[in-house]
């Protein structure tokens, strides 16, 4: 028999619409102003909602719930279970608060607190949350149980799982799921297909869990006989296939997959749309970006979108070109988080709109947003495209010493880009001598470029030669130091390289032409023609 993956709690209507912040805030209001906080109904509902219904407002929840004085067991178990899910650690926390509190843990409690050691990969918290359970007598409920397998078996202690299958286990559906789930995440398929092919009767949940698998390892000829076997889906196998070819960037597959399911009568959910999103957006196909976004604003006409899709809509206008569509759209979000602005910054930054980059990094500052790596990269792009050099090494030092943020590969990259970019080619070289990590390839052809612009042979040969110390044979990089010899009328060294590639057998790539017309693409690459040999007699 196969059955639905997830189960729905039922609620009141009114609090059914409650499926933003802005609109759970609207609703807390109307309590306060009507007296309905006395009623611990109604606190149950609203921390329910906070907590489970609305993505992203699991730290509401926890302020509300640090104002009720006296919380009962479903309190509990309702703010545990929401963070268990957003923010793992604090369901640590809140398990800690309960038992100085004397509010004694159910077999609905641990469940949510081993679903936040697995996401925290924490073995050792999760084996003494087990300790406990045994102290507790609730080992043998089943609910309890299915948890323990899942945890240890995620975890990678795949002994300890097996010990709790053996058993009563054996009878339990979702015990199953449970040990393949834990095979599947540690990259052992053939065991979790083994024990797929064994199990005594197939759901859907353990269907979906073998077709995810084979999809995150890239295996999708497999994930798609298997997908193809399963009689009914749901959303979550549609979805799994999706993913996995956005994945393996095999965009329009992904596409394919979606009209599909379309075709089926499945309705697509959040993920769905994420997928097709970040695929129109790798791809760099922005007419069905701009569909999909045309049926997520029939599927979202009330509520508004999420904080995560309006993000993926700026992804996907800012990498397809339409800087002022992704601009429109962040304007317009009633609620943002630190991926929104990134979102902007950076794509402002690449667009070369660097200017109205900065200020809205300057305007979140002051919005009191702390940034993070992400954020400075797309600050230290903008001052490189700018040509801002002064304010790119203000940045560079208000990350490090004001936020703390150590610098990584990328940020020194950028550095190295904007010093290049800027002519001061000795000042990038010093810098490259004093960076705390070891510079990859792209920085030291990021600096060969720079010479190649400002005609600088003696730095550009010290640059090509740390490129060919690490063994690295990209035609570019000798184009670009062959290019350098030419710009200075150095036609013989120029040569030299040319020939070095050809001892080396080092192929330059051909050049091509992409164009996609009536959704396909036409590839046009020049042929190569057999050199011309010229004797010269003698």
């Amino acid at each position: 028999m196969i059955r639905k993956s997830g189960d729905k709690r039922r609620q009141p209507a009114v609090w059914r619409r409650c499926r933003t912040l802005r609109s759970l805030k609207q609703m807390h209001a109307l309590m306060v102003v009507r007296g309905f906080l006395s009623d611990a109904s109604s606190l149950r509902e609203l921390l329910f909602s906070s907590s489970v219904s609305v993505a992203g407002a699991v730290t509401y929840a926890l302020q509300l719930f640090d104002q009720i004085p006296h919380p009962d067991l479903f309190m509990w178990n309702t703010v545990i279970r929401g963070a268990s899910h957003w923010t793992p650690s604090a369901a640590i926390s809140l398990f800690s608060r309960m038992e100085r509190a004397g509010v004694r843990p159910d077999n609905i409690t641990f469940p949510f607190l081993l679903r936040a050691c697995t996401k925290l990969s924490e073995s050792f918290l999760g084996s003494q949350f087990h300790a406990k359970i045994t102290k507790s007598g609730l080992e043998s409920d089943s609910f309890v149980r299915n948890a323990l397998i899942n945890m240890h078996a995620s975890c990678g202690d795949l002994a300890a799982a097996s010990a709790l299958f053996d058993g009563p286990a054996r009878h339990d559906v979702v015990a199953w799921s449970a040990m393949i789930a834990g095979y599947a995440r540690r990259g052992e398929l053939s065991v979790a297909r083994q024990l797929f092919e064994e199990m005594p009767s197939k759901d859907l949940i353990s269907c979906n869990i073998m077709i995810t698998a084979y999809a995150k390892q890239g295996e999708m000829a497999m994930a798609r006989q298997l997908f193809d076997q399963v009689p009914v889906k749901d959303v979550v196998s549609w979805n799994a296939m999706i993913a996995g070819y956005v994945h393996c960037s095999e965009h329009r597959r992904a596409l394919e997959v979606f009209e599909q399911m379309h075709l089926a009568g499945e309705q697509p959910d959040e993920v769905t749309m994420l997928s097709l999103l970040s695929s129109c957006a790798d791809a760099g196909v922005m007419d069905v970006g701009r569909r999909i976004h045309g049926s997520l604003m029939e599927m979202c006409s009330r509520g508004g979108f999420s904080i995560r899709l309006s993000n993926a809509l700026i992804d996907l206008y800012a990498k397809c070109g339409s800087i002022e569509r992704a601009i429109e759209i962040f304007v317009g979000m009633r609620e943002k988080d630190l991926s929104t602005w990134n979102s902007i910054i950076g794509g402002l930054a690449v667009h070369g709109h660097f200017r109205d980059s900065i200020n809205i990094f300057e305007n979140m500052i002051g919005m009191k947003w702390r940034p993070d790596e992400i954020t400075f990269v797309g600050v230290l792009v903008a001052c490189s495209h700018g040509g801002m050099v002064e304010e790119g090494k203000r940045y560079f030092y208000l990350m490090q010493n004001k936020y703390g943020i150590e610098p990584n590969v990328k940020h020194y990259g950028c550095m190295v880009d904007l010093l290049g970019r800027a002519g001061l080619l000795e000042e990038a070289f010093e810098f490259i001598d004093h960076m705390k990590i070891e510079p990859n390839r792209i920085i030291w052809r990021a600096l060969l470029g720079s010479c190649r612009i400002h005609g600088n042979v003696r730095l550009a040969e010290r640059a090509n030669e740390e490129l060919l110390r690490m063994r690295n044979h990209a035609s570019g990089d000798y184009v670009l130091l062959s290019n350098v010899y030419a710009s200075r009328g150095e036609w013989c060294r120029a040569e030299q390289v040319r020939k070095l590639m050809d001892d080396r057998g080092v192929i330059k790539e051909i050049g091509s032409t992409l164009l996609d017309t009536d959704g396909k693409n036409f590839n046009f690459m020049p042929k190569r023609k057999p050199g011309l040999r010229i004797n010269v007699a003698a």
